[in-house]
Parts: structure tokens; sequence; C-alpha cells
């Protein structure tokens, strides 16, 4: 037995060796960070490294010093905490233990003296700051991940074979994607070519500039989709944006790095691979220039004015963990140049532009158009060009730095219908498969899924009406269906969506019934 238990205790030991051998690995990939700048250490050079965990750069450690010489107090004195100011005089002929017998306190007075002195020491009323005490008071702070050495750098981040031509990616986001057709292959063609310019790197003389895109469609069409299944799909780290908490430095607000911000926070503070990633800032119109010219532009074209170096590729200063610099979090260097920027938004009035434009020719006469023809045009966007985005209010340098610039249409009844049942995760499926943990079969017949589609055209919100539609018809039966065991099949029928009749229920022993009008 004394045997077994030594053999026990070994493997024991050897389990902790491995994992503080394993924390360790994963330490040594991350950089120190000053406790006090809150700098990485590739920017202050080696670290002080303190007890309890703290780290502090050498110039804040020789700012510390010099601010102490400035004061008028030796940095000999904090070693010494018994030495004397020299306007402070001991009494001459008396002893701590005379004073000690005058007093009459004995022993617990002469403790509290030298407690005091060690307290004290040079400086009087000055206590010294613990460091671990102030550690626990600041917020957990952020690690950054080290930067590879330079010869690792030259090597080509991506393989030019390993990255899936377009019609590959298109068939990828055909699976999750319904309709859209042109808006897939002009992002599948830009993705493709953006990152064999990124995996080529700087082969040869010639530069190939950026292929940043700009997306416009209605609300609800898809476009925040389109992006996440895209990145999901090349497994590159993506950040979403919105343009409208965006606003010039100095005012409350995100500041315009932050959107760089979360990409780091996406790729695990990893700056080479945020550097491969793909940054979609939603709500892009929001940023357009304001008519009325008698106020500042916060959040208009100075937003517009500060994205241009993110667009063109810069090295950007940002905070890890945080939306805005400040004192607590530490800074790193992102460069720009090879992430993705992709821009969406509605456009609302974009259509009256486009109009107003086409409608420009004489309207009297046999071969005039009517003003009217281009009302019920459902591919009006298709006719945008990049002067109705300038008229729109958005500045020529920005628009100049999105190149491809494509649309997306409407959804009409029948995408509706195709989207609440084809793609892989379809809505009706993630509802069949909740029954199905119930043993429950769910069914929809063709009038229920028209009559849905139908109703979320009216709410004028795209997909995203389809399951607040679909939630509040199941809600009833989700509620009811777990209290009978015996109940093997629902069907949801066109009356129910139209509150004529109720749903189909079969029982296990296929006696059909149907339930009351909910």
């Amino acid at each position: 037995m004394a045997f077994d238990d030594d053999k026990l205790s070994d493997e024991k030991l050897d389990d902790k060796k491995n994992i503080v051998t394993e924390d360790k690995k994963k330490d040594d990939e991350y950089e120190s960070v000053c406790f006090l700048c809150r700098r990485p250490e590739s920017q202050t050079g080696k670290m002080i490294h303190l007890p309890n965990d703290i780290c502090i750069c050498p110039d804040c450690m020789q700012k510390t010093f010099d601010m102490v010489e400035n004061s008028g107090f030796k940095t000999f004195d904090f070693m010494n905490p018994n030495s004397v100011l020299p306007n402070q005089k001991k009494p001459d002929g008396e002893s701590q233990d005379e004073k000690q017998e005058q007093d009459g306190t004995g022993e617990t007075d002469a403790r509290k003296k030298n407690s005091d002195s060690q307290n004290q020491g040079s400086m009087p009323y000055i206590s010294m700051i613990n460091l671990a005490d102030l550690q626990n008071m600041m917020p957990k702070p952020q690690k950054v991940k080290k930067k590879k050495p330079k010869d690792e750098q030259d090597k080509p981040a991506l393989d030019i074979r390993s990255i899936p031509a377009p019609h590959k990616i298109k068939a990828s986001l055909d699976e999750y994607i319904i309709g859209q057709e042109q808006a897939k292959k002009v992002v599948s063609v830009a993705v493709y070519n953006h990152y064999k310019r990124v995996a080529t790197g700087t082969m040869d003389d010639i530069e190939i500039e950026k292929s940043n895109m700009l997306m416009i469609g209605p609300t609800g069409c898809g476009k925040t989709y389109l992006v996440r299944t895209l990145a999901r799909l090349l497994d590159v780290p993506l950040a979403i944006a919105d343009a409208t908490s965006l606003t010039e430095a100095g005012y409350i607000g995100d500041d315009i790095e932050s959107v760089v911000s979360k990409l780091l926070a996406a790729a695990d503070n990893d700056v080479e691979k945020a550097e491969r990633g793909i940054i979609f800032i939603d709500e892009i119109d929001k940023i357009a220039k304001k008519k009325n010219t008698t106020q500042r532009d916060v959040s208009g074209e100075s937003v517009q004015q500060g994205l241009l170096r993110l667009l063109e590729g810069s090295d950007v200063e940002v905070p890890v963990g945080a939306n805005s610099k400040n004192a607590m979090v530490p800074l790193t260097t992102v460069n720009t140049k090879n992430i993705l920027f992709i821009c969406g938004g509605a456009f609302p009035d974009l259509e009256n532009i486009i109009k107003e434009r086409l409608n420009k020719q004489s309207s009297i006469g046999f071969q005039a158009d009517l003003k009217d023809k281009y009302d019920d045009d459902p591919t009006l966007l298709h006719k945008v060009t990049v002067e109705d985005i300038r008229h729109f209010g958005m500045i020529p340098e920005f628009i100049g730095r999105l190149p491809v610039i494509f649309t997306l249409d409407g959804l009409t009844e029948d995408m509706l219908v195709k989207i609440l049942k084809e793609p892989k995760n379809a809505i009706l499926k993630q509802y069949q498969k909740l029954l199905e943990l119930d043993e429950v079969k769910l069914e929809f017949d063709d009038g229920a899924l028209e009559a849905i589609a139908r109703k979320a055209l009216e709410k004028k919100t795209g997909a995203r009406a389809l399951r607040a539609i679909i939630e509040e018809f199941m809600l009833d039966i989700m509620y009811e269906i777990p209290k009978d065991d015996n109940i093997g099949r629902v069907t949801i029928t066109q009356e129910y969506i139209n509150h004529t009749g109720g749903p189909v229920i079969e029982l296990r022993g296929n006696i059909p019934r149907i339930a009351e009008q909910a």
C-alpha cells in the first residue's frame, strides 16, 4: 500500500508540474504590461518585476525616483526607516529606556514607537502605498500577445492554394443565404482577391490595392448576416461595429479606433491575426453630412474624415479590451493595411435621389418619361451611381476608398418562404428541433408559410419579422405540448395563421384532432 500511495503522490506532482508548465507557456505568449503607464513590453523595453505579479517599466520607475528626489527626500531614506530628518533632533542625554521609565508605559509604548518609526521613517505623516492593495482596486488587466520575430513575419500568413475559389465561396454562401445572387458573387470575388493580396504580400514591385466594399440594401435584407456567414466560412476574426455611436475625437461616444479594438478582441488580442480580419461597419449612412451647417457635425463628416486612414491602411494605436484610451488599459499598434473593411447601410432616401437624376429628361412631348415611372421599380437601387451616394452626404474621399459598391434586393414573398424552410439553419428547422426534444413532430403546410410571409411583408422590416410572427403563433403550442405526452405531431395550418382555425394535433395513436382556435 505504501508503494501505491507513493506512486499516486508522484503522479499528482507530475500533473501539477505539467499544469504549471502549460500556464507558463501561455504566459510566455503574452507581453508584460506596465502597471502604471499600461504600455506593453515591446514599446517600453525590459520590465522590472515586483512582488504580486506587478511589472514597472524603466521610464515609470525613473520618474518615480526623480519625483522623490525633487520632493526633498533622499532615496536612501526609504531604505533606512530609523533615519532622522535634519530638522528633527533627539533629546540630549535621554535614552529610549529612560523615557519609557519616566512615562511608565513599559514595553507597549516601545513597540508602538518602533512601529511608528518604521511606518514614518524620515517622512512624518506619510504612509507608504501597498502596491498589492492598489492592484486589487484596479480592473483585471488585458494581455497583449507577443509579435513573432521578423524572420517568421516574412513568411506569408496565408497560403494561396488554401484560399477557396470564388465559386466555392458562393456555393457555401448559397447554403445559408437565399437570393442576392449578384451580391454573393461580388463578395466572393472581392474577398478572394483581397486574401490573395494578403498572401502574396510584397512579392514584387506591383502592390495590389485593397478591395473595400460598400453594400446598399433595405433593412432586413441580410447585409449583416451575409458578412457574419462569410467570416465564419473563412475562419477569420470579424468585428461588427455600429457607425451611429462613432464621434469625433474629444466628444462623448466611441472613438474611431474602437472598431479596430473590437477586431483585436475578436482575435484574442493577437495583433497578427487581427491584421488579417474583417471589419463590418453597419449603419454607415448615419454618418452622412448633415444638411444643417450651423451646428458642429461631430458624428457626420468628421467621422468620415477619421475613417479615411483606417480604410487606406495605417498604423493605429488602439486600446486593448476597451473602446476608449485611458490610463487603465494597455495600448498596442495595429496596421490596417491588410484588414478588409465592409460598410453597409440602408440609405433610406437614396431612391428619391436616383429618381431625381433619372427624371431630369423633359416631361413634355410624346417621347417624355413619366415622373412616376420609377415609383414601383423594385430594382431602382441597382441604378445607383457614385454621384448619387455623394449627393446623399458621403464625401468623395470616403467613397473613393470603397471601390466595390453593390446593392442587395428587397425581399419578396417567395424569398421569405424560402428563407423559412431552405437554409441550413432555417427558422422552421430550429423550432422542429426544439419539439423533437419533446418527441413531437412539427410541420407547416404551404398555405401557412405563405400567410406568414405576407404578414412579414406588411411589417416592412425584412426577414427580422419572420421570427417575431412565428414566435407569436408558437407560444401557445410550445406551452401546451409538454403537458400531454400523447401528442405526436402538430401541423400549423393557414387557418391558424389567419385566426380562423387552429393547428392540427395528432396523437401517438394516429387519431387526428383539430385544436381549438387560439
